[in-house]
């Protein structure tokens, strides 16, 4: 299990990374939001890469705490198998969802999606 959230967390890291990058103007647009934008996202985009930064940040640390891998965690306890339950359909929605997605670069995804969705599932059967 602990390995499942590391990985589960390392592989969200990544996409974290990457959307920032999208926030501060990298020209990725392809690769995200169902690929329809060259070059750099427009603004309302770039917020809502911010916003989905965030959203991951905060499911990595449901999912260290309920892989008990840290002692804080952002909701009560006996919220962290059920969310991380719901991370696992959130993330596998997401792999199905990327990997229908028009823009070729942005089908890369969802196997990393697919991974993610698989070790929640794990941390949260644990």
């Amino acid at each position: 299990m602990e390995t499942a959230a590391r990985l589960a967390v390392g592989l969200i890291g990544l996409v974290i990374l990457f959307q920032i990058a999208l926030v501060v103007g990298a020209p990725w647009g392809k690769a995200a939001w169902g690929g329809a934008n060259d070059g750099k996202l427009p603004g309302n985009l770039r917020l809502a890469s911010a916003m989905s930064a965030l959203v991951l940040a905060f499911a990595s640390w449901v999912i260290l705490a309920g892989a008990g891998l840290i002692d804080s965690s952002p909701v009560p306890e006996s919220w962290l198998t059920p969310l991380t339950w719901a991370l696992s359909a959130y993330f596998g929605i997401g792999a199905v969802a990327n990997s229908i997605s028009r823009s070729k670069v942005e089908r890369l995804w969802g196997p990393v999606s697919l991974v993610i969705a698989v070790c929640c599932g794990i941390v949260a059967a644990a």
